[in-house]
């Protein structure tokens, strides 16, 4: 049993997607979900998210308000995979049909600690004029059947997108077991990375070496 708790390591995520604003919209509700790679595993808490729907606020920042709270743990071997978060945004248009007002996704932090995230916003675009008004009229926009294909690279260079809207999301980061696996990210350490004796004495003799030579 500690043989197994040796070889993984945790991260606790929580937090909340809090606010956003979208120009031009009334009233927006969002999904969520996290992408992450083969590796992971989740041993608590939601894979999957649909908050309320808000509306704008009256105030001069005209934000909408979800504070939708996040709370996941993974366990995993290694970090190749590291979980992003994947958001989608949805509202009536003029014709009260729910169509996606924004797609985006940001990487969850490395780092332990509370982060706040701004989280750029896209729609995609129909590629032609005519394609673009059909979608309009008839409702029918365009919109990836799979939000989390966002959170990869696959086919994103032949999507023409638009920007639209922001949201702001905090994430509070606990990791566990990471630096017995000898990853170290902590936030006072990532500038001056940890060196294991000997690594010092080794690198110089090789430097010593070069020089002679």
């Amino acid at each position: 049993m500690s043989e197994l708790h040796s070889s993984v390591f945790l991260v606790m995520v929580s937090g909340q997607i809090e606010s956003g604003a979208f120009p031009g919209l009334d009233e927006l509700y969002c999904k969520c979900s996290f992408v992450y790679g083969q590796d992971w595993v989740i041993t608590s808490g939601s894979e999957e998210g649909l908050s309320q729907v808000t509306v704008k606020g009256n105030d001069n920042r005209q934000l909408f308000v979800w504070n939708f709270p996040l709370d996941i743990t993974f366990k995993s071997t290694s970090p190749y995979g590291w979980p992003q978060l994947v958001i989608s945004c949805y509202g009536p248009d003029v014709f009260g049909t729910d169509v996606v007002h924004g797609y985006g996704s940001v990487r969850v932090p490395i780092s332990p600690g509370c982060h706040t995230r701004e989280v750029n916003m896209f729609v995609p675009e129909s590629s032609s004029s005519l394609q673009k008004f059909s979608a309009w009229f008839f409702g029918r926009r365009p919109e990836f059947v799979d939000p989390r294909v966002v959170a990869k690279g696959e086919g994103r260079e032949v999507t023409r997108v638009r920007s639209q809207g922001k949201i702001r999301v905090r994430f509070n980061i606990v990791t566990r077991d990471m630096k017995k696996l000898g990853y170290d990210c902590e936030p006072a350490t990532l500038q001056h990375p940890y060196v294991p004796p000997g690594a010092s004495r080794a690198y110089k003799g090789e430097e010593e070496g070069r020089e002679e030579t």
